[in-house]
């Protein structure tokens, strides 16, 4: 008999298999702990790389930096490597740390119950499977769930429509009218693509963003044997990349004298790959750098400009079977639109409904934007800890602000474990300082300087960006301090405090 099938409690179930949920189970295992699952939905792990088959699609990051601390690889073949190399990546992890025996494949959770007598979460799937856990991790990620938006006669359009998010390869672009709407970081990287087979292409952009030049190159033989002979010196690479993506914090946090370095940077780039005054005039922002995320691309300016490719400065308006009404009045008749605007981002209380102590559900309490302790915790829903939460993001690679976040869970997962806690519950007032302080701290950054993003929610709530750098966020990290948290043991319905 599996043990999911059976009457036995698991310490863990870990829902998700992209980096943040093998990056769980690693540290789980680090820690002596071995009954656990990852439930992953689909039947592979990789999680948005798995997703991100869309033409152009690559890391933005080094890949140096943009992988785990305790997993290097030093056959990157090149800075800045493609989706399916970093799939590979973390397929190879799974098989270097002995993962295998402990992914669930196809199931797709729609609800995890905590239940407060037992202390103890029950995780229903859709096909009807209930695991029962004494903690969880949730690493289902912020990028999980991607839509169409809401545009006035979307369903009425006769051709294809794709999300970026949910590629279809199968679909010849070869001679057609395609639209792109969105100029975000995969609408970058899908252009320069969709331009070399497409007949015509028309992109779509509310709001022009700051660019800046990316030097993408082949990772060289001798370095890569160099990495393999002798490790510590892709950890200083490693270390050195660390630190000038701290520098460039500054630049992007808070408005400093870097920022204006930045921002020349970015417009010399801008005056170099766009001779023509009025394009380069509808491709120039109007906001500070850092405000909403900055580009880094080194393709897309020369895409735009190529004969079969035309910017439309406006958002759209509505769609009908033959195309789409630009804000400015203008018609375009298509064959086939792509979004580059798909992923349902701060609305993650949908992606599965919790629910936590009282009957109380994260839906409802993230409703407005997300609220938490240390990115991880929610007041309410004990045991229960976030990967990808509450201002868990920044200006560098997000590996670094997930390995953080996994370590805080692992430390709070062992908590409960040794000390036989039934419950591990944020307290309300320690949750309540907390984002005060963040809030008053991201009233001086530039994510709240006055632009529109993601970060924001349609009120202005950022519940999305942590004001500083990797270095700022591990001390924020470090430690659990359990007087911030009401804690019971198992076999005593009284809270205690922690001694």
């Amino acid at each position: 008999m599996r043990l999911e099938e059976s009457s036995t409690r698991l310490s863990v179930v870990v829902i998700g298999a992209g980096f943040a949920g093998i990056a769980a189970a690693v540290k789980l295992r680090e820690t002596g702990v071995e009954d656990f699952i990852i439930l992953e939905r689909e039947e592979r792990v990789g999680g948005t790389w798995r997703d991100a088959v869309y033409p152009g699609a690559e890391v933005d990051v080094p890949s140096c930096l943009y992988s785990l601390s305790f997993a290097p690889n030093p056959d990157w073949s090149s800075m800045n490597s493609p989706a399916h190399e970093i799939l590979a990546y973390i397929e190879n992890v799974v098989r270097e740390f002995g993962l295998a025996p402990f992914l669930r494949f196809g199931a797709d959770v729609r609800q995890a119950e905590f239940d407060e007598s037992e202390g103890a979460w029950r995780i229903g799937t859709e096909d009807g499977r209930v695991f029962e856990a004494r903690a969880v991790i949730a690493a289902d990620g912020l990028l999980s769930n991607a839509s169409f938006p809401k545009i006035p006669g979307l369903d009425a359009f006769t051709g294809k429509k794709i999300l970026s998010a949910s590629w279809e390869r199968d679909y010849d672009f070869a001679g057609k009218r395609v639209a792109v709407v969105g100029t975000g970081a995969s609408a970058v990287q899908i252009i320069p693509e969709l331009v070399k087979t497409a007949g015509h292409v028309t992109v779509f952009q509310r709001t022009p963003a700051w660019v800046i030049p990316r030097a993408n190159f082949p990772m060289p033989g001798a370095l890569k044997r160099l990495f393999r002979r002798v490790p510590a010196t892709q950890r200083a690479v490693r270390a050195t990349l660390y630190s000038l993506y701290e520098l460039l914090t500054f630049a992007l946090v808070w408005i400093t004298p870097l920022t204006k370095v930045v921002e020349a940077v970015s417009k010399r780039h801008l005056r170099s790959q766009v001779p023509d005054p009025q394009l380069r005039a509808r491709l120039t922002p109007d906001y500070r750098v850092g405000c909403k995320r900055p580009l880094i691309t080194s393709t897309f300016y020369p895409a735009l400009q190529r004969e079969n490719c035309r910017l439309v400065p406006h958002a759209v308006a509505e769609v009908d079977e033959e195309g789409i009404r630009a804000s400015d009045g203008s018609e375009h008749k298509l064959d086939c639109i792509v979004f580059a605007t798909g992923y349902d981002v701060g609305s993650r209380g949908s992606a599965f409904r919790v629910v936590g102590r009282g009957g109380r559900t994260i839906a409802e309490e993230w409703a407005h934007g997300m609220v938490g302790y240390k990115s991880v915790n929610v007041s309410g829903y004990p045991n229960f800890f976030w990967i990808m939460g509450p201002n868990a993001f920044g200006h560098s690679s997000e590996l670094l602000f997930i390995e953080e976040q996994v370590g805080y869970a692992v430390r709070g997962v062992a908590e409960i474990l040794t000390r036989n806690l039934r419950l591990l519950d944020v307290k309300p007032q320690a949750q309540a300082a907390h984002n005060d302080q963040l809030q008053r701290k991201l009233a001086k950054t530039t994510f709240n300087s006055g632009c529109q993003s993601w970060y924001l929610t349609d009120n202005g709530f950022n519940g999305m960006m942590f004001p500083g750098g990797v270095t700022a966020y591990h001390r924020q990290m470090a430690k659990i301090d359990l007087s911030d948290y009401t804690v019971a043991v198992a076999d005593d319905a009284r809270a205690e405090a922690p001694r």
